[in-house]
């Protein structure tokens, strides 16, 4: 790891140029030939094994470039040989999330469970890095419905936002849930699978789902073809709850680090009747115990 700690104190174009030196011309198969005034291979030899110019290749060893799109960093990462580890750093340096080769984690780190098992009355959900619904505890259950009553392909919050066709059914809640900006929550969806599809690049069950989404919701294709790139934080939400009438709350997303979990935290304004109303919905679920 100390080549590795080496690269950690260098900028983009600074560590560019010192993976493209400790590479020689046999490494990547090209002859030997006469000796060389420089160590590695020459800018030349990078730029055509990567797909690039030379011109490009000088400028980001030169800092002059400090923004390679993630495609340029696949194909230098691919020619310059690095291994995993340095792979990832070269994504980071450029500002880029990694792309991960391994499938959407469907784990609650153990940490994690036992965090959101203490948040008492509030209502929690997880949902994998595509909006599927993977956990959730008492107060969830008892302010929206219990989602163990429906099927798993019913429980994907894309699906519910964009259905493919009229007879789509699918609802996480067992009631209605009037959203504040359903446009700007409709975009922070389609921003988040965006990013998840940087993030799981391989990952078959995301790109099946966007694929149907695409092809069956005209209101996703338009925003997908859109690029937008962000994340799901925040929005207000009105659960029409059948029992103690409406609940307005606050709905925030947390992110789990690497493995993109996004924990879904609902809570009313403190002191309000919302909360009151909320509170009575989960003391009627007092004795259930948090589902997984």
């Amino acid at each position: 790891m100390e080549d590795m700690a080496t690269q950690e104190g260098l900028g983009l174009g600074a560590t560019i140029r010192a993976w493209r030196e400790r590479l020689s011309p046999s490494d990547v198969g090209l002859p030997s030939g006469r000796p060389r005034r420089a160590a590695g291979l020459r800018r030349e030899e990078l730029a055509e094994r990567a797909g690039v110019s030379v011109d490009y290749v000088v400028r980001l060893e030169q800092g002059r470039s400090t923004a390679p799109s993630a495609q340029v960093v696949a194909s230098l990462a691919r020619a310059l040989q690095l291994t995993a580890v340095e792979r990832d750093h070269l994504y980071r340096m450029a500002g880029l999330v990694s792309p991960n080769d391994e499938p959407i984690p469907d784990h609650l780190p153990a940490g994690v469970h036992r965090v959101l098992n203490r948040l008492g009355d509030v209502a929690v959900a997880v949902f994998a890095a595509d909006w599927q619904l993977l956990w959730w505890n008492a107060g969830w259950a008892a302010l929206l419905g219990d989602p163990s009553e429906k099927p798993p392909e019913q429980r994907n919050f894309a699906r519910e936002r964009f259905p493919v066709d009229s007879g789509d059914d699918v609802h996480i809640a067992s009631w209605p849930v009037l959203v504040r900006n359903g446009d700007a929550s409709d975009l922070a969806v389609v921003s988040d699978l965006r990013r998840a599809t940087a993030r799981f690049p391989q990952d078959v069950r995301l790109a099946e789902l966007i694929r149907q989404l695409a092809a069956g919701n005209a209101k996703f294709a338009r925003l997908w073809a859109s690029g937008t790139v962000g994340a799901h934080r925040e929005d207000r939400k009105t659960v029409e709850h059948p029992e103690v009438g409406s609940v307005e709350v606050d709905c925030d997303v947390l992110t789990d680090g690497d493995s993109d979990l996004k924990i879904v935290i609902l809570t009313a304004a403190p002191g309000s009747s919302d909360e009151e109303r909320l509170r009575r919905t989960v003391a009627r679920d007092a004795l259930r115990a948090p589902l997984s």
